[in-house]
């Protein structure tokens, strides 16, 4: 298991999602397919991808049969091309019926988020910019995004609520402003890795600054009054640099702009929320 994964914790994950899939039992195949039958099934990618959770894959399949093997050819990271086969498994035949679902399913869905990122950090390179992702995940599947983000070249925002402070619109208008709002939030000092604050103008920035947080998120805001805010920032911020983050319909398209207008980072809800899935197979033969 990749060590930027907890191993016990991904495993109760695999736990869930295969009982979640077999349910009573597999009857198609506990019904067609002996239980003295091995087979082995190769995975092939089928569009370009890049590659992220055939660790993953591959212990779905171990916890359905403790004799299965692994053969991994390519890993997490690895840029595939059509035709490509990053991993070949034996295993009882049922296992691999069993499993398939589940662990094609994820592989593709990992792979899709790290291979969308890779495309975003492509398009900023030779910036000063870095790509993040958002909490904008699938319930349960947070950590398992977050880690193809990092796959795919990119880095992650908060990993949940209580790392960092992030003030964002409804967090102002409940706390009376932003002035009130930064004021506040210095309680979280101590246990906060940072203090952020989201503003949508150059007033409500100019209102930020006085405040010193540690990043002012930029929302929502075009890369030419990005580019206004971040010289703003850079002329009353120095020599305790704040730092800039872009955020809010960003596109491939665009990234570029907002990464050459100056800021430090960039984060796109689409990495996790967005990511199609990428096409892969999984052939299965049967062994003697």
């Amino acid at each position: 298991m990749s060590p930027l994964l907890d191993a016990s914790a991904c495993h109760n994950l695999l736990r869930s999602f295969l009982a979640e899939d077999i349910g009573a039992g597999d009857i198609t195949t506990e019904t067609t397919v002996s239980a003295l039958q091995r087979g082995r099934g190769e995975v092939i990618a089928k569009s370009p991808l890049v590659l992220a959770g055939i660790e993953l894959f591959a212990e779905v399949f171990r916890l359905l049969d403790l004799t299965t093997t692994v053969e991994i050819i390519s890993h997490d990271g690895e840029e595939l091309t059509p035709e490509k086969v990053p991993a070949r498994v034996n295993a009882s035949a049922r296992a691999l019926l069993t499993g398939e679902r589940v662990a094609l399913n994820l592989l593709q869905r990992l792979s899709g988020v790290a291979t969308l990122t890779r495309r975003f950090v492509r398009a900023i390179e030779g910036t000063n910019a870095e790509i993040l992702d958002t909490r904008k995940t699938t319930p349960g599947l947070r950590a398992l995004e977050k880690y193809a983000v990092r796959v795919g070249g990119g880095k992650n925002h908060r990993k949940d609520l209580g790392e960092a402070v992030l003030i964002k619109e409804n967090h102002i208008r409940l706390a009376g402003g932003v002035s009130a709002a930064l004021t506040a939030a210095q309680a979280a000092k101590g246990c906060a890795r940072w203090i952020e604050i989201e503003v949508t103008n150059l007033d409500e920035l100019r209102a930020a600054l006085s405040g010193n947080p540690d990043v002012i998120l930029l929302d929502n805001m075009s890369p030419s009054l990005v580019h206004q805010a971040v010289e703003q920032v850079r002329k009353q911020s120095a020599p305790n640099k704040i730092r800039t983050e872009a955020s809010g319909g960003i596109t491939l398209d665009n990234v570029r702009e907002f990464a050459d207008a100056g800021v430090d980072w960039i984060s796109v809800g689409a990495l996790t929320h967005s990511a199609p899935a990428v096409d892969l197979s999984f052939e299965i033969e049967p062994l003697p």
